[in-house]
């Protein structure tokens, strides 16, 4: 008498997603796919951050004083973070609405345009105030292409991938971050070094030319994944659909705040370290191509521990690694701090490994899937946008400016700046808290 198939040999049904599907070609190239082009994407604008730190204050802000110039550089910085939400809803309106591919093929070619763009700009010197505000304006242009890029690599990950490995997949998405830290800050130094004392006049320049031939790259890789599950059956089911935002704004204001704030740990934690703390360690004596080379290798660390926490997040949950990842860089905070100031490369080498490769890391692998499944599909491009990429405005288009401030307002000391990392490490803490575990929610 022959036994009812067991549930592995049973056919998959339309559309479903196998459990052993990460393993799949298709599988394999969504991942591939989410993450090469988020690197693509971030080598662009994460380029600009280390630029902003070592160039743009001399070449573009040179008539004013060391302070100001370096604040009016970060301000440039903070433009592009701030319009991350608004390309996080411009893309994330027409992603819930037309599918995520199309998003990311096309938030890839405005970001590869205004990277371009920025290689080829003239000087203060040469046009004036024209310089200062084209600089803004495309670094405008990168803000909306990256606020755009996230949501849909982490949910073409998510929305293919099983329940059990979203958290893993959605790092694919995530790691593109510090692997395109990595290329830029590399490419930044090794032009440094090739260019000597004519950095400033043309070696900064070719790391943002590059982008050009990366983005043509990308684009290959993009236009060869499909839509996902989760999307195609949306659209089949064919019900009449509310304005994503206003959908959001409805029914999930508070996923919205809540997520907000648990990202904004992390990014606090990215900016103190690889962009504040590269101009102070630089600064106070540290040796450029030094700091950049350290800051490439805990990127690299930050790329290894993303994928770790994600995965060991698919295994406790979300909220548990995100919780004792915030406590731990509460507590580091201070510590961290002292070492940036110190000068000596081993101090820096020492801070930015805790800082931006362990705290940082542990944050950054949990993040992208614990966003996106607080949101339904309906409305999940748009929601999971709205608080990663409004977190991103806060935590790392403002903390540069704010600690610069927090630096002048104590007379160069680091308690002020202390506090406030300290505090933006246990507000998300408690906003994880209030959230609920998404680990085993089904996507709708």
């Amino acid at each position: 008498m022959s036994s009812a198939p067991s549930q592995d040999t049973l056919p998959e049904a339309p559309g479903s997603v196998p459990e052993n599907s990460m393993k799949s070609k298709d599988m394999r190239r969504i991942l591939a796919s989410s993450f090469i082009g988020s690197a693509i994407e971030y080598y662009d604008f994460m380029l600009y951050a280390t630029a902003a730190s070592l160039v743009f204050n001399k070449v573009f802000f040179a008539n004013l004083g060391p302070g100001f110039a370096l604040f009016a550089s970060f301000v440039t910085l903070a433009v592009g973070y701030v319009a991350r939400p608004l390309g996080g809803l411009i893309f994330g309106h027409f992603g819930d609405r037309l599918g995520r591919k199309k998003m990311l093929v096309l938030s890839m070619l405005i970001m590869g345009f205004g990277t371009t763009m920025i290689g080829l700009l003239p000087t203060t010197a040469q046009i004036g105030i024209a310089a200062p505000l084209a600089l803004v304006v495309l670094r405008l242009v990168q803000g909306v292409a990256v606020g755009g890029e996230w949501g849909g690599a982490a949910l073409m990950a998510i929305e293919h991938a099983p329940k059990k490995h979203r958290g893993f997949a959605a790092a694919f998405a995530n790691a593109g971050g510090p692997a395109g830290a990595i290329l830029g800050t590399l490419a930044l130094s090794l032009f440094a070094a090739l260019s000597g004392d004519d950095f400033l006049v043309w070696g900064w320049r070719v790391p943002f030319l590059l982008s050009a031939a990366l983005i043509a790259v990308g684009m290959v890789i993009r236009l060869k994944v499909s839509e996902t599950p989760a999307f195609q059956k949306l659209e089949a089911e064919g019900a009449k659909r509310r304005v994503p935002l206003f959908d959001v704004l409805k029914n999930n204001r508070r996923a919205v705040m809540l997520g907000l704030l648990a990202t904004t740990a992390f990014y606090v934690c990215q900016s103190m370290t690889t962009v504040w703390g590269v101009s102070v360690a630089v600064e106070n004596g540290a040796d450029k191509n030094g700091v950049l080379n350290i800051k490439a290798f805990a990127a690299l660390l930050t790329l290894i521990i993303c994928f770790y926490s994600a995965r060991l997040s698919d295994r406790v949950g979300r909220r548990r690694v995100l919780i004792g990842a915030s406590l731990l860089g509460a507590v580091l905070a201070y510590p961290i701090l002292l070492l940036i100031d110190n000068g000596e490369l081993w101090a820096f080498a020492l801070a930015i490994v805790l800082g931006n490769g362990l705290v940082q890391g542990f944050l950054y692998g949990p993040i992208a899937a614990y966003v996106a499944e607080q949101f339904p599909t309906r409305n999940r491009y748009t929601g999971a946008s709205l608080a990663y990429q409004g977190a991103s405005m806060v935590g790392a288009g403002f903390t540069p400016m704010i600690v610069a401030g927090l630096s002048l307002a104590a007379g160069g000391g680091l308690w002020l700046i202390a506090i406030f990392w300290i505090a933006t490490m246990l507000a998300a803490v408690v906003a994880v808290k209030l959230t609920a575990e998404g680990t085993q929610r089904e996507l709708d």
